[in-house]
């Protein structure tokens, strides 16, 4: 059985290929990919595996993406820490998951109805998911709603809505919102990207978390990268990767 791993965090990923491969020696662990791009070159470039693994919620959006890049052929085994919609949407159309932290027991049962549903995606297609109906799915009512900030010796909290972006200023993360007030937060941007809704807001870089409601523009730039223009002014520029590119055009696009 070959099977590849698609999964943003390092760790998580590792034990989960150590954990399959101590119930099923005989598998072959193909590759471990932490992004949406990554997946789909991979997925593009090689023979599809027997089966994959794969996260919903990948640092670069939301796996879903793949589907609309790649045809997937292979059964998927849906991980994530979230038991909302799109669980129930993969369990009625045959798809299995597994909820994070990861068991012997569930990893074993969901391996188990892998092989019983082998080529279950070329046989069965008008059984495919609505990825754009569970991408939408997904995103609704999902992400911290508010954050609480203190400045000028007052405690406040501040409407998710209200963020244009979340940025690293001096090596601290910062709130800036569509009037142009700053606040520091004490959460590291890893932190909140996981608390904000996949839909709103998109890591560009390392230093950038933007909200959809505050991207006027994006153009092309040098080495195949993007630059973001804001309805309220940055510092620096605003690049986003080649690597992140494509995948921040589609989630622009599929809103």
């Amino acid at each position: 059985m070959t099977i590849i791993i698609i999964e943003d965090e390092v760790k998580t990923d590792k034990a989960l290929g150590q954990l399959i491969l101590s119930i099923r020696p005989d598998a072959q662990i193909l590759s471990y990919i932490q992004s949406i791009d990554g997946a789909v070159s991979y997925l593009l470039e090689n023979d599809q595996p027997d089966l994959i693994f794969m996260d919903i919620q990948l640092a670069d959006g939301l796996s879903f993406e793949i589907f609309k890049n790649v045809e997937v052929l292979s059964p998927v085994i849906f991980c994530t820490a979230f038991d909302d919609y799109a669980i129930d949407a993969f369990k009625s159309n045959g798809i299995d998951y597994v909820l994070k932290p990861f068991s012997r027991e569930s990893i074993s049962q969901a391996i188990k109805k892998a092989g019983e549903l082998k080529n279950f995606f070329q046989r069965n297609k008008k059984m495919m998911p609505d990825f754009d109906y569970l991408l939408t799915r997904t995103g609704e009512n999902k992400g911290k709603s508010s954050f609480l900030v203190f400045k000028n010796n007052k405690y406040q909290t501040i409407q998710t809505e209200n963020i244009a972006f979340f940025y690293i200023k001096n090596e601290t993360p910062t709130i800036v919102t569509f009037d142009k007030t700053e606040y520091q937060i004490t959460q590291s941007l890893d932190e909140v990207h996981k608390l904000l809704s996949p839909i709103q807001f998109f890591r560009i870089n390392r230093q950038y978390l933007v909200n959809f409601s505050a991207i006027r523009e994006a153009e092309h730039y040098f080495s195949r990268k993007l630059i973001l223009k804001l309805t309220i002014p940055t510092e620096e520029k605003l690049l986003v990767g080649k690597e992140k590119a494509t995948a921040f055009l589609s989630w622009l696009e599929n809103r």
